[in-house]
């Protein structure tokens, strides 16, 4: 369609827009804006570098930097100063394999792991059901049962082996109950003691469990319980059908935390039986073992070794259930690449 808009010009419309021809001025179509991307691109990936440089560097330089450093020192007979010299390959390791010490430390982590998921766990959902509803007095229940995850590992370690030695509060209490057949040597009886220790992890990190479960509770929709007891369903019904599955994201959360926080379990064991009795009491862990080895026998590269076994330990477990385990939660919460 053409307009005339004098003698020698004219309007001619398009599906691009008007323009006029054959006089002096000509319109043509509106001009594309130029593209942003690279320059929106370059500017997020500056605040990325600039936010998260500083992190990374510390990051590098205090726990990836060290683990190869163990590693290199571990490949080495060390005293622990001046520059290592005696190389000794493999022989570090070879004796960590074959060491029967190690082999019971590494036992005993592992019943550590599966009894802090059998003990913990259950009683951690039972007390966060129960502090989730509208009881008296739940804000104080809820702060008792965190206080003792907030406490230092000395304090707890020391408190609890004054507790339970022979003559100790523990032994005391149940003389003056008329249960005095009960009292026995807590910390150095071998079949007793490792079940001392989970008496106490369990009472010092339930509280963290129990507080992150009832975070996990206050983000199920109540709509979901009210629809189905109005439908007929009972209370256990509904926390066996519906509470627990939602929950269970956060419970495959605070199992691999309580599985890595079990395999690096040194502190309570250190503090409460001390560097030698662990090992006859039965609750050496691989970091007591790493301990007594190289830093006490002053064989630096040979306690650099253990570090690196419990690090690759501790790395194949937690790939092998973030795999296994965790990959349906973190694929859910991925959301690139799926449109």
């Amino acid at each position: 369609m053409t307009h005339s808009l004098g003698e020698n010009s004219a309007v001619t419309t398009s599906p691009e827009g008007p323009s006029v021809t054959g006089g002096d001025v000509q319109t043509s179509s509106p001009a594309r804006r130029p593209r942003r991307g690279r320059k929106t691109d370059w500017r997020k990936t500056l605040e990325i570098t600039l936010l998260s440089g500083p992190a990374i560097v510390v990051f590098l330089a205090f726990v990836i930097f060290p683990v190869f450093l163990a590693a290199y020192y571990g490949f080495f007979s060390w005293k622990g100063y001046g520059p290592p010299t005696e190389f000794v390959g493999l022989d570090n390791y070879l004796v960590i394999f074959q060491d029967s010490a190690f082999h019971e430390a590494l036992l005993h982590n592992g019943y550590i792991v599966v009894l802090s998921l059998i003990i913990q766990g259950p009683a951690a959902v039972a007390l966060a059901l129960l502090l989730n509803q509208k009881i008296r007095g739940r804000s104080i229940i809820r702060v008792l049962i965190f206080v003792p995850y907030v406490i230092s590992e000395v304090i707890v370690g020391t408190g609890w082996s004054l507790m339970l030695q022979t003559s100790g509060a523990v032994n005391d209490l149940l003389d003056k109950l008329g249960l005095g057949f009960l009292a026995v040597d807590w910390l150095s009886d071998p079949r007793i003691a490792l079940w001392s220790l989970m008496i106490i992890i369990s009472w010092k990190y339930i509280g963290f469990a129990v507080i992150l479960f009832l975070a996990g509770l206050q983000s199920i929709p109540e709509e979901l319980s009210e629809a189905a007891s109005i439908d007929g369903a009972s209370y256990w019904q509904i926390q066996r059908t519906i509470t627990l599955p939602l929950l269970g994201p956060t419970i495959r959360i605070w199992a691999f935390l309580s599985i890595i926080g079990s395999l690096q379990l040194f502190d309570l064991v250190y503090i409460i039986w001390g560097q030698y009795v662990s090992a006859t009491a039965g609750t050496s862990t691989m970091a007591t073992y790493m301990v007594l080895n190289g830093r006490l026998a002053g064989n630096f590269g040979y306690g650099n070794a253990v570090a690196v076994v419990l690090f690759l330990i501790s790395l194949v477990i937690a790939l092998v259930y973030q795999r296994y385990v965790l990959r349906r939660d973190t694929e859910g919460a991925l959301t690139e690449g799926k449109n």
